[in-house]
């Protein structure tokens, strides 16, 4: 019955936060358990009072920072001007870009946004067809998710314990494997979906090195999250605010791109977008601490074991349940529904190390962000890029495939997520 309650207000288009909260107060009156809800304050708040949990807000503060400053641009230019003699350069040049910006903001869905922006609009000047374009920008966008710092890691952490920079160094190699398996889809289509009549109409005639500093001077902000975690000199909260500090000497004191107004703008946006998150975090927790209250891990446990005894088998099921769950379900509101139920399976059942599923897991909901019907990072850039939803859902799904090339290496290769 909680199942059906759960569904009824998915399909009705509640929010996924009050979809658990609805589920979670339909199993009591169902049950008739009352004494639950004297445990569900302190779950809720207990569910946030974690110190790793403030990455989250610090490092959506410093994605708006970088986009209110004017940081992204320059980041974008400088990799432009070195790439000007390279065929289809832009399209390098995007994923480069994309590259950078996901060891800056660790959102898929902000930096979709903020690409499909920026990006999207130079390649059609430069002669791109804009569906060609979008689908780039939104498919790179899974880089954020993946190269650290990432959200759905540190969340994945916090629920797993397990360490969040193991986590943040399990992501490299995947990542790298996704952005050369990108580039390389990206320029074999190139081709067909370009018009050379156009090239170089939207680069600017600047000198190389008038665009090139301010761009290195940018990547600083990466190079203090990724080299500070590294060296063991900042926790990964404590890397996000130092980043912070650095993006605002360079964007108030040094470009003075960031006026006083907008940091009145940029918290308002920060704190509403955190809130989101950690409300859900909460919602899901307790949502999941009544499932296993009503024995439900117990049970899932007993039925997947029941068909393999075997861990890859095991990995390539879930894998496959994930792709389905990510497509119609928020992939952080998956994650922290399922990862009470499934980790212990994977760890007490099948010996996996937890980094290693969390990774799988991690790559497999993300993968949701561009598979409809929900989805949420194509109605992004197709929003943003002017580009009919049902075209760029076509489009992507090279990308999608290479995704899954990823997650199947995680799986089969475990040394990719250990690299060092």
């Amino acid at each position: 019955m909680t199942g059906g309650v759960f569904l009824a207000l998915m399909l009705i288009g509640m929010p996924i936060a009050f979809v658990l909260i609805g589920a979670t107060l339909a199993f009591v009156a169902i049950t008739g358990n009352t004494a639950i809800l004297n445990a569900i304050p302190q779950i809720a708040f207990g569910s946030v009072e974690n110190f790793d949990l403030l990455a989250i807000p610090l490092f959506v503060l410093l994605g708006e920072i970088m986009n209110e400053s004017g940081l992204t641009r320059r980041i974008i230019l400088a990799v432009r001007v070195w790439l000007t003699r390279l065929p289809h350069n832009l399209v390098i040049v995007n994923l480069i870009s994309n590259l950078a910006l996901a060891a800056i903001m660790g959102s898929a869905t902000a930096q979709m946004a903020v690409m499909s922006r920026v990006v999207v609009p130079e390649m059609e000047r430069d002669g791109y067809k804009r569906g060609y374009a979008a689908s780039i920008t939104a498919s790179a966008g899974l880089l954020g998710p993946i190269i650290p710092p990432s959200m759905v890691f540190i969340i994945y952490g916090v629920i797993a314990q397990v360490s969040i920079a193991d986590m943040f160094t399990a992501g490299i190699m995947p990542g790298l494997m996704l952005f050369v398996l990108m580039v390389a889809i990206a320029m074999w289509q190139a081709g067909r979906n370009h018009d050379p009549k156009a090239e170089g109409a939207g680069l600017p005639d600047i000198p190389r090195w008038k665009a090139t500093l301010p761009g290195l001077a940018t990547m600083l902000i990466p190079l203090t999250i990724v080299g500070g975690i590294s060296a063991g000199v900042f926790t990964p909260t404590e890397s996000a605010a130092a980043a912070i500090v650095v993006a605002l000497v360079f964007g108030g004191l040094v470009f003075r791109e960031l006026p006083f107004a907008s940091i009145l703008r940029i918290i308002d946006r920060t704190v509403s977008n955190s809130a989101i998150v950690l409300f859900l975090i909460m919602a899901a927790k307790v949502f999941g601490w009544v499932l296993t209250y009503n024995q439900v891990p117990q049970a899932v446990a007993a039925f997947i074991t029941s068909l393999s005894d075997d861990p890859t088998v095991f990995m390539l099921l879930i894998m496959l349940a994930l792709t389905g769950v990510g497509m119609f379900l928020d992939g952080i509101a998956a994650l922290i529904i399922l990862t009470p139920i499934l980790l212990p399976v994977a760890v007490g059942q099948y010996g996996i190390d937890p980094i290693q599923f969390g990774v799988m897991m991690s790559l497999t909901l993300v993968l949701g962000l561009l598979t409809p019907p929900v989805g949420t990072g194509l109605y992004i850039a197709a929003a943003l890029s002017n580009v009919p939803i049902l075209q760029l859902s076509r489009l992507v799904m090279p990308y999608v495939v290479a995704t899954v090339l990823v997650i199947l290496a995680t799986i089969f290769i475990p040394w990719m997520v250990h690299p060092f």
